[in-house]
């Protein structure tokens, strides 16, 4: 799978373990920053993950962030983008299962390695189940063109 990930200043230790992880997994990582230990704004980095999602350069998305919720928000104002802000495997199951999350977000600061793993290996693994789960997705995206249009 080709995966996109970011993280802020916050991030970098988990990011820079997740890529190893993903890349000896099997996966395909393009790590867009940050680099450094200097604080950075983790708005252009979400937007860049997502976009790499929405014009299908990448297959899914990874934003690491310290609490997480910023960085869901910056990430769901982009078109097409069903991020997840993820703290456990059942969290994690809804976001994949029930909503076909393409980008997931990490709270470094709140989760250990294990759990991060654990996540990830879930959110990896879990398939979307379709069925009323699509119609409400369909709605989502309405909403998302309605307020797309408005003046």
């Amino acid at each position: 799978m080709r995966i996109a990930i970011a993280a802020d200043h916050n991030g970098l230790a988990l990011k820079t373990r997740l890529t190893a992880w993903l890349t000896e997994h099997g996966h395909s990582v393009d790590d867009l920053g940050s680099h450094g230990a200097e604080t950075v704004d983790y708005p252009p980095l979400c937007a860049e993950v997502c976009r790499q999602v929405t014009d299908c350069t990448a297959d899914r998305g990874i934003v690491l962030g310290g609490s997480g919720l910023g960085e869901t928000i910056a990430c769901n104002k982009i078109r097409g983008i069903r991020a997840g802000l993820c703290h456990d495997v059942w969290s994690t199951e809804i976001s994949r299962g029930n909503n076909d999350s393409n980008v997931l977000v990490l709270a470094a600061k709140v989760l250990s390695w294990e759990r991060s793993e654990e996540i990830v290996r879930t959110w990896l693994t879990t398939p979307f189940k379709g069925g009323v789960h699509e119609r409400r997705l369909r709605q989502i995206a309405v909403l998302e063109e309605r307020e797309r249009a408005r003046p």
